[in-house]
């Protein structure tokens, strides 16, 4: 079967800059030393064509797509490339099924999928069989953790290879030599110094494709004179407006940067916490979200060290809910920086996590018939409210009338710190036991 359309047309001059550009060889490839380098072990495999499943993780604009294509240069086997926009299980079988025929007479098939994680669990079920059968062997690429959207047991059989973001070196790098390959502005000649190199490079945050695209569209609006284009940074602050921020929704950066923020605020660093929060913001996330995050935390993290953060961070929420965006982000940031630099304790969120434990271990307890109602005289018969002792009928407010069940007696799941205010619920505690002590 013929390689699939997703490389091909690489040099025409209609094609995009970085089709026209692609290496052909890991010798011109830029960037991914720690698998691509001499002796590396991605390098070596290439080299020998004795490529396993593989998947490429990593973000956009890094090289998997062209690490792809190389291997599709150099093997000898038969490439075939995959749509998980236009693949069904059919068509996936059918392809499948002729790659089992030619395994049998030796012939090895490899198929590359380009966001794999765009395949739906029943596609990615139907490549199973023939990658265990060794019928196939996978490149899979994908921007999205593999944990989280590759099946478990298609992953098991996958050696991941994990793609690093492109620095600004490798990126100058890619477009000194992007302005050396004759396939890059045919018939022209580009002018560009190399501070506005340097420019594209940073502006481009570690995306070889958007490098390459901003490179191309600095050209085409360049100063033209006969064959030549010149390229200063006025022509480039025409083209380059906003840097493009990476942030999905759905996806692991998604869990990465709300993970950074709650992580920030724990450890009182106000400046990322707000730098976090804002982060999630430009990237579109819902301020509702963010809101319900720090109602948790107030009291996850804080607790009763600052009774009043629960209060503000119910607050913002409202306010959240009342005006929305853009005007709603002062007061996430007010909660983010009150958050931050407020007194810390865990000790609610452990005192919750005990009691479920001895809930898992000792299962549906009986209250104590002492603290039962008793609505009925049947209840009452029985011993419902017997003895029950009432604690504002006394003097201290307390009583010595056993409440837990008798099986988790003397389990002590709430300890406070000393911690803000919290340091006043130790000393009312601390009496409470004492009180007990003298009144057993």
């Amino acid at each position: 079967m013929e390689q699939g359309s997703l490389f091909s047309a690489n040099n025409t001059e209609n094609s995009p800059l970085a089709n026209r550009v692609r290496p052909d060889n890991l010798d011109e490839f830029v960037g991914q030393d720690h698998l691509i380098g001499k002796g590396k072990i991605l390098r070596e495999i290439i080299d020998a064509d004795k490529l396993p499943s593989i998947i490429l993780w990593g973000p956009p604009g890094v090289g998997k797509t062209t690490l792809a294509h190389i291997i599709a240069a150099k093997t000898e086997a038969n490439f075939i490339t995959f749509s998980a926009v236009t693949s069904g299980i059919k068509d996936i079988k059918k392809i499948m099924e002729e790659a089992e025929l030619n395994r049998e007479i030796g012939q090895t098939t490899i198929v590359f999928i380009d966001e794999i994680h765009r395949f739906n669990k029943a596609q990615q079920d139907a490549f199973l069989p023939f990658v265990e059968k060794g019928s196939i062997i996978l490149i899979g690429a994908t921007t999205e953790n593999p944990s989280f959207e590759i099946n478990s047991a298609l992953l098991s059989r996958c050696k991941v290879f994990i793609l690093k973001e492109l620095t600004t070196d490798d990126l100058i790098d890619l477009l000194n030599n992007t302005l050396k390959n004759e396939a890059a502005f045919p018939n022209s000649t580009v002018n560009i110094d190399p501070d506005s190199i340097e420019t594209i490079a940073e502006f481009s945050n570690g995306d070889a494709r958007v490098a390459l695209n901003t490179l191309e569209m600095a050209v085409l609006n360049g100063d033209k004179n006969k064959n030549v284009v010149t390229i200063n940074q006025k022509t480039l602050s025409q083209t380059i407006t906003t840097k493009s921020l990476r942030y999905d929704k759905h996806g692991e950066e998604h869990y990465n940067i709300i993970s950074a923020l709650h992580k920030s605020m724990r450890n009182s660093d106000v400046d990322a916490a707000i730098y976090w929060l804002n982060r999630m913001l430009d990237g579109g996330e819902d301020p509702i979200y963010i809101a319900r995050r720090l109602v948790r935390f107030a009291s996850e993290d804080i607790g009763l060290a600052d009774t009043h953060a629960l209060s503000l961070t119910i607050d913002v929420f409202q306010a959240c809910q009342f005006i929305g965006m853009p005007e709603c982000d002062v007061h996430l940031t007010e909660a983010v920086i009150y958050l931050s630099l407020a007194p810390k304790s865990n000790a609610v969120y452990l005192a919750k996590t005990k009691a479920h434990k001895d809930i898992k271990e000792y299962g549906n307890l009986a209250v104590p018939l002492q603290i039962r109602n008793a609505p009925t005289k049947l209840m009452k018969d029985v011993g419902y409210g017997k003895n029950y002792q009432y604690a504002h009928d006394e003097k201290d407010k307390l009583t010595d009338m056993q409440t837990a069940p008798p099986e988790i007696k003397g389990h002590e799941y709430y300890v406070p710190t000393e911690q803000g205010k919290e340091i006043r619920f130790k000393q009312r505690l601390a009496y409470i036991k004492s009180w007990h002590d003298q009144h057993k």
